[in-house]
C-alpha cells in the first residue's frame, strides 16, 4: 500500500531504500523507483522518457530520479538498490565509465549525494527488483499528453472470487433452501406454484424420505439416521467451523463429509 509522505526517521540506524529500473517496448519508454521508509512505507515515482536514449542511460534517469526525491524528503542514509551491473559498479567506483553518454551522468550522481551522510549501491537481480520493474513497465505502456498524477496505489492479494466475498451481505437470511418444496410439502402438503401432475408426483416421492419436527426437517437414511437439513448460510457456518474452527480438520472432501 503507498501512502502519502509522512516525517520518518531517518537516522543512520533505520536507512531508507531506493530501488530504481527501466522499461521500454512498443508502445514508449518509462522508469519507475520506489522509495522504502523504514517502517516499510513504499512511494512509488514513474516517468515516461520522451527522447533518444540508450537501456544504461535510462537506468541512470531512473537512479536520479530516486535520488532526488529522496533529497526532497530530506532522507540522509540511503541504500541504493537497481538491477543494472553497469550503474551500479560504476557508481562503487568498481568499474570504468568509458561511455561519453554516461560520463555526466555518473558526474551527476555524484553531485547530489554528497547531501547524504551515509549512501550504498547494490546490484539485485531482476527478479528481486519486480515493484520498480512494474512501475517502469507501467509508464511505457501508458500514452501520456501531460503530467498524469497518481497520489496513491493500493495493492491487496484477492484468495477468491469477488462474488464469494459478497455471500455474507447476499444471505443473511436464506429464504429459499434447496430443500424448501420439500419442507412446505411435508409440512402443509402445499406444492410448488406451475408444478405439472408429473413434478407434484416427483416430488411426493421425494417427501417420502424426509420427517419433520418441529420446524427442523430431516432426511432419513440406513439404520434410522437422521440427518439434519441445513441452508446456504448454516452450512458455511458449519464447514468454517469445522475446518477452520476449534476443530481445525484439513481432510478430504469424503471424511469432510463424514464428520458434517
Amino acid at each position: 500500500m503507498y501512502v502519502e509522505t509522512t516525517e520518518e526517521d531517518t537516522s543512520e540506524d533505520h536507512p531508507w531504500k531506493l530501488n530504481f529500473d527501466g522499461a521500454s517496448n512498443t508502445v514508449g519508454n518509462g522508469i519507475g523507483v520506489v522509495l522504502v521508509s523504514p517502517d516499510g512505507d513504499h512511494y512509488p515515482f514513474t516517468c515516461k522518457l520522451d527522447f533518444d536514449y540508450t537501456n544504461n542511460i535510462a537506468e541512470y534517469e531512473a537512479c536520479i530520479m530516486g535520488i532526488r526525491a529522496a533529497i526532497e524528503r530530506k532522507i540522509k542514509v540511503l541504500e541504493v538498490y537497481g538491477d543494472s551491473a553497469l550503474v551500479i559498479y560504476q557508481l562503487e567506483g568498481e568499474w570504468e565509465t568509458r561511455d561519453s553518454k554516461l560520463i555526466n551522468y555518473r558526474e551527476l550522481v555524484r553531485d547530489l549525494i554528497k547531501v547524504f551522510d551515509n549512501i550504498t549501491f547494490y546490484y539485485l537481480p531482476r527478479n528481486e527488483n519486480q515493484m520498480a520493474d512494474a512501475l517502469a513497465t507501467l509508464v511505457s505502456m501508458v500514452r501520456i499528453n501531460g503530467r498524469w498524477d497518481m497520489r496513491q496505489i493500493q495493492m491487496s492479494i484477492c484468495e477468491a472470487p469477488a462474488h464469494c466475498c459478497n455471500i455474507d451481505d447476499k444471505e443473511e437470511r436464506d429464504d429459499y433452501p434447496c430443500y424448501y418444496d420439500i419442507l412446505r410439502y411435508v409440512k402443509s402438503r402445499e406444492y410448488p406454484d406451475q408444478a405439472t401432475e408429473n413434478d407434484k408426483r416427483m416430488l411426493r416421492r421425494l417427501a417420502s424420505d424426509y420427517v419433520l419436527d418441529g420446524e427442523i426437517l430431516y432426511k432419513k437414511r440406513k439404520y434410522q439416521v437422521l440427518l439434519r437439513c441445513v441452508d446456504a448460510v448454516e452450512a458455511k457456518k458449519i464447514l468454517k467451523e469445522i475446518h477452520e474452527g476449534v476443530c481445525e480438520t484439513h481432510v478430504n472432501g469424503f471424511t469432510m463429509a463424514g464428520k458434517l
